[in-house]
């Protein structure tokens, strides 16, 4: 009988798969020993292997250059960071080895983006796209870098009142963008994005606070809905009715040349994922360019403001399980050695699902269980996979220890859980280390942070100094 746990995965998943693979009943990540991870560290640990943030890029940028070839395009494409997925200066630093540009969500952004400036690593011809809602401190400081030189700094648009505050305080012209309040799914709570300015209102906003402002040259439309990008009818009439808006626009300001699709790639959730990234990049290419034809007007340059798709496939988390707790006749809990609310909040604040997998003994009997968490919350588990209602671990065996992981936690997880401060119930934050791949093709792991001490806490607290 097939009853080991590689047995489930053998008749369930193609495998090995090219981030994981199996020697001697022990999991590997993009080639990293995590038991040997384990073994020099200690859990609870979490890691971002930084390589494959270079990878993600460059596997986007082929795919935009290999449809603008197939589409005879004849317009340029720019890949942005959404630097809100994670601001680590490791992950920043990564990414901006390959010819990228940045997209600001607030205020402080723009303090990291002048950091990155001083260092080298960004310069004035750098696109700086800064989204969100701005008000005092982000107005100013869009208008510190702008007046400092950054030529390709673009203030995206998001209410009525944008442009004069920062007209008051950018000295001479500056160029902006204007984002598209989309409407949101049915099944949302709301009907139009609060961000934004909705789409019957573009061209009169234009015409009444751009078209005669000698200060602002528009150059730029942007676009994005919530639930990212995705091949569904949804999808396809958001950007139809965006690329009406653009032509129109386009027909009364000869100088917006630039259409912004945002973000929303996904990111591998399972190991039955798929989707189809160079198909959906070609049709895009292909729907704007045939729209702008039908409407005679040049295409505009594309950017992407890629997140979680950029950093989300280079982070994990290792835990042990401690002890088994069975509940009832049914119900078996595998409790870990930290918590899911502070470590991997979106599993618990919007349900999201990631690869689980143990790190060791492939070779024993598996069995259903419930994974819980240390808080005193009964929110703080996670109790099935994206593929299956459900999940299935080695046997628990108190003598012999075992090691599970969750795999491209990297976007947002940090920030959210509040990366060095408060946690839930004060479990401590784990610590936190950085995996690198030389040249020769040699694995080194650098810690980063430790995990949280008792004093770290009572100082946040006002017990010490």
């Amino acid at each position: 009988m097939n009853t080991k746990y590689i047995d489930l995965i053998n008749q369930t998943f193609d495998f090995p798969q090219d981030e994981f693979t199996l020697s001697d009943n022990k999991l590997s990540f993009h080639d990293i020993d995590l038991m040997g991870l384990v073994e020099q560290y200690g859990t609870p640990l979490k890691f971002t292997y930084l390589p494959q943030i270079s990878n993600n890029i460059n596997r986007a940028k082929k795919w935009f250059a290999d449809a603008i070839e197939k589409n005879d395009y004849k317009g340029k494409y720019n890949y942005c960071y959404c630097t809100k997925s994670s601001h680590f200066k490791h992950v920043l630093n990564e990414a901006l080895k390959n010819d990228i540009h940045i997209e600001t969500s607030s205020a402080f952004d723009i303090d990291i983006v002048e950091n990155l400036k001083a260092e080298g690593k960004i310069t004035d011809e750098t696109y700086v796209i800064s989204n969100g809602f701005k008000r005092a401190q982000y107005v100013t400081n869009i208008a510190r870098l702008i007046n400092n030189g950054q030529k390709n700094c673009i203030p995206i648009i998001d209410n009525y009142e944008e442009i004069e505050l920062l007209s008051e305080e950018i000295d001479g012209k500056y160029n902006i963008g204007i984002r598209i309040a989309s409407e949101e799914e049915p099944k949302f709570e709301f009907y139009t994005s609060r961000l934004g300015i909705g789409y019957k209102n573009i061209v009169p906003f234009y015409n009444k606070q751009i078209k005669d402002n000698d200060k602002v040259t528009l150059k730029m439309l942007h676009f994005f809905i919530n639930t990212g990008i995705r091949d569904n009818a949804y999808y396809w009439n958001e950007l139809h009715k965006c690329l009406k808006v653009y032509t129109s626009l386009k027909k009364i300001c000869p100088s917006l040349d630039s259409l912004n699709i945002g973000g929303g790639f996904p990111i591998k959730n399972s190991l039955a994922f798929e989707f189809d990234y160079e198909y959906m990049i070609d049709e895009i290419i292909n729907q704007i360019k045939l729209t702008c034809a039908e409407e005679g007007v040049d295409v505009p340059n594309i950017f992407t403001e890629f997140g979680s798709f950029t950093v989300g496939e280079s982070g994990g988390a290792v835990y042990e399980v401690l002890y088994q707790k069975q509940q009832n006749d049914r119900e078996k809990w595998n409790m870990i050695n930290s918590s899911f609310i502070t470590t991997l909040p979106d599993t618990w604040a919007i349900n999201k699902r990631f690869i689980m997998l143990p790190i060791n003994r492939w070779d024993q009997g598996y069995e259903r269980v419930l994974l819980g968490g240390l808080t005193c919350d009964s929110d703080d588990y996670y109790n099935s996979e994206q593929h299956m209602n459900a999940i299935y671990l080695p046997k628990y065996n108190k003598e012999k220890p075992l090691y599970i992981g969750f795999f491209n936690t990297g976007a947002y997880q940090e920030s959210i859980g509040g990366f060095g401060g408060l946690q839930h119930c004060l479990i401590p934050s784990p610590k936190h280390i950085l995996i690198d791949k030389d040249a020769d093709g040699t694995i080194t792991t650098e810690l980063f942070s430790e995990q949280q001490k008792s004093e770290d806490l009572l100082k946040i607290l006002g017990y010490a100094k």
